[in-house]
Formats: structure tokens, sequence, C-alpha cells
């Protein structure tokens, strides 16, 4: 049974994903796991593609590289989709324009509410540096909350 719970992070390029998950791992102690990081550290993908400058991700590595972590529980994952993984994906590092991340935001947002139970699914606005560290300290809130109630019987 698991003691910590997973927490996944994910939006469009630039919205904060990492500032949050890495904020939240100093504060909580939960491990960050970024996805750009495993891959290109532990060889989870099936080359590079040129044209969008990026590792084009082999899901079924990167899955089983993160298995026993992810398993263990107490990862913060930090990525640009949710559902892990159910095509191929790219890891993209170019920026959208604004009107094409409004958009992608709501594909992502529809993605994450068709994956999971609808009340574990939270959008977070994070427009500066103080909406992270109010983000944060909400997600600190639901941790502490989840470990309660998922304490083994018998434990105080």
């Amino acid at each position: 049974m698991r003691t910590q719970p997973n927490i996944v992070i994910t939006g469009t390029p630039g919205v904060g994903k990492t500032s949050h998950a890495e904020l939240l791992a100093r504060n909580t102690g939960l491990k960050h796991l970024s996805i750009n990081q495993v891959v290109k550290e532990r060889d989870c993908n099936d080359g590079w593609d040129e044209e969008f400058k990026t590792w084009i991700v082999d899901e079924d590595k990167l899955l089983d590289a993160i298995e026993d972590e992810v398993q263990e529980g107490g990862c913060i994952i930090d990525w640009h989709a949710c559902d892990l993984f159910p095509k191929r994906a790219r890891l993209r590092e170019k920026k959208l324009e604004e009107n094409m991340d409004a958009e992608i935001m709501e594909v992502l947002l529809e993605e994450a509410r068709e994956s999971y139970d609808e009340e574990i699914v939270v959008e977070l606005r994070s427009d500066n540096a103080e909406d992270i560290e109010n983000n944060v300290e909400r997600i600190e809130v639901w941790i502490k909350n989840w470990k309660e109630n998922n304490r083994a019987d018998g434990e105080a």
C-alpha cells in the first residue's frame, strides 16, 4: 500500500510546471520526476526529431523506467500530458503563440478530465510567482489530506 500520493503536473511549455514541481518537491520531500529529464537521462527515446529539435519518446521504455518509483508513490510527475501515455508523444520545446496555448490548455484539461476521476483533476492558474506559491500551498494541503485518508488501519 502506498503511503505517498503521486501528483501529475501538466500544461503547455512555459506555464510553470517545473517551477511548481521543484517548489513542491522542496516543501514536501516528494520526488520530482521531470519526464523531459527521464527521457534524456534514462535513454527512453526512439531517436532525435531533427525537425522539432526534440527526443521522440519511447513510451514503453519510459513507463518501464519510472514504474517502480510511481508504484511506490511520492512522485511529482512534470510533463506536458497527463494520460501517461496512450500514444507516442514528442517532447517539444518550442513556445506556442498565446492563442494556441489557450486552445492546447483546453485540450489538456479535457484529456485530464477523461483520464482521471473528476474530483482529482484541479485546474490551477500560474500567471506569476505568487500564484505558484499559492498553488503549491494548496497541493500541500491536498497531500496532507491524502495521507490522512490513506493511512493503514491502526495508524495514529
